[in-house]
């Protein structure tokens, strides 16, 4: 079955960095576009970035220049390099396997907390 189990969530002060991991299982990783979400407290599901399986990516604005999305395909591994953070960027970040425009499978979550 589909697992995607996420990590390296933390407080971070601002200006601070951080890199999310997401582990993926049960399907073809290497070819499957995925997409890091973010929910705010007290806010809606916020789209932060995703990367195909060509590899090309794609930016929410409010992240584009200090965000990284990536994969290692031998680890089966999504990233997220979180650089120049602040406080806004506080949120639960997912971790999600899109299919065919559809969020169909999301990780657990991992808490990022950004403050001084």
């Amino acid at each position: 079955q589909v697992q995607l189990v996420e990590s390296g969530g933390g407080l971070v002060q601002p200006g601070g960095s951080l890199r999310l991991s997401c582990v993926a299982s049960g399907f073809t990783f290497s070819s499957s576009r995925m997409v890091w979400v973010r929910q705010a407290p007290g806010k809606g599901l916020e789209w932060v970035s995703s990367i195909n399986g060509g590899g090309n990516t794609a930016y929410a604005d409010s992240v584009k220049g200090r965000f990284t999305i990536s994969r290692d395909a031998a680890k089966n591994t999504l990233y997220l390099q979180m650089n120049s953070l602040k406080p806004e960027d506080t949120a639960v970040y997912y971790c999600v396997k899109a299919t065919a425009g559809c969020y169909d499978y999301w990780g657990q979550g991992t808490q990022v907390t950004v403050s001084s």
